[in-house]
């Protein structure tokens, strides 16, 4: 009996008592999710078309935009897909493929974050020496370096869900695969499940926020020995673009932590509502911020458009 449950695909949920209003909702996030692949796609082409952004500091920034263009490619097919036709199924493979890359490029998202700080720290700190200590090659590896620990550390808590049995209920609480909702369905223990997650996001994300205020600590003493104002003020305006990044990323973070572990008595829609602003706002406002905060980025969106 246990076999035919577990070989039962997963079902995928909307919003719980608002099936009726789907349609309705899948407007902003379709309106989102176009912007999301508009504003992260046209900082892709412009970094790679204009040869005045072929530094570091877009390099990076074209690694966010990768990022978050390819967590909305694997979270927008099944979120539209229940919400525009109420298709819930999804079998374990796809789904545990899923939350391995949402899960991992969350990772690399903290991890780029963390590049781009330390590409600001060099770039003040010791600018004499910027293009000597960040080359082509050494920007390349840590980019590799960010990618390897991202999809390389979800592999262990993402492999036992191929082998574990699923005799519980098959009902997922988002309209995409997250590894916390899978785990709970299993038949197993899932004691490594339930701790490695803890461990990683200690390791990654809190470590790698511990990094960047760190790095900013050391800019602002560095800034605040500059004698002119006028140069002060030119080296934290281009910290500003990403320090508004890093805390759109890690706002949300914390206000989907706090969610989950205190507001038990919250209404579940509250509870979804939070994992979608967390999957979706930092894409979304990404490109906004470098688009408004960033003069080079301004100029080639300009003759992008008078073209």
């Amino acid at each position: 009996m246990w076999s035919n449950i577990s070989a039962a695909p997963f079902l995928l949920t909307g919003f719980p008592g608002l099936e009726a209003a789907h349609h309705w909702i899948s407007i902003p996030f379709f309106a989102i999710y176009i912007s999301v692949l508009l504003g992260n796609g046209t900082l892709l082409y412009l970094i790679k078309d204009d040869h005045n952004l072929h530094e570091p500091m877009y390099y990076f920034l074209a690694m966010l935009a990768g990022t978050d263009l390819t967590v909305t490619l694997t979270t927008m097919p099944t979120v539209m897909a229940v919400l525009w036709v109420n298709h819930r199924e999804i079998r374990h493979g796809a789904c545990f493929l899923q939350a391995y890359i949402i899960h991992s490029l969350s990772i690399v998202e903290s991890g780029v974050l963390l590049a781009m700080s330390y590409d600001r720290f060099v770039a003040i700190c010791t600018p004499l020496h910027y293009n000597s200590i960040l080359t082509n090659s050494r920007v390349i590896a840590i980019g590799l370096g960010v990618l390897l620990r991202g999809f390389l550390s979800l592999v262990p808590p993402i492999l036992p869900l191929f082998w574990f049995s699923y005799c519980r209920s098959h009902v997922l609480s988002h309209a995409f695969c997250l590894h916390q909702d899978v785990m709970k369905l299993a038949c197993a223990d899932i004691t490594f499940n339930r701790i490695y997650p803890v461990v990683l996001v200690a390791l990654t994300f809190f470590l790698d926020a511990l990094i960047i205020v760190f790095s900013y600590v050391l800019i602002l003493k560095t800034v605040m020995g500059i004698a002119s104002g006028e140069e002060r003020k030119k080296s934290l305006n281009t910290c500003v673009s990403h320090i508004s990044c890093v805390l759109v990323f890690y706002i949300t973070v914390i206000g989907l932590t706090f969610i989950h572990r205190f507001g038990k008595h919250a209404p579940h829609v509250v509870h979804i509502t939070m994992s979608y602003v967390y999957f979706l706002f930092p894409p979304f406002m990404n490109p906004i911020i470098y688009s408004i905060k960033t003069k080079q980025i301004q100029r080639s969106v300009l003759r992008l458009l008078s073209v």
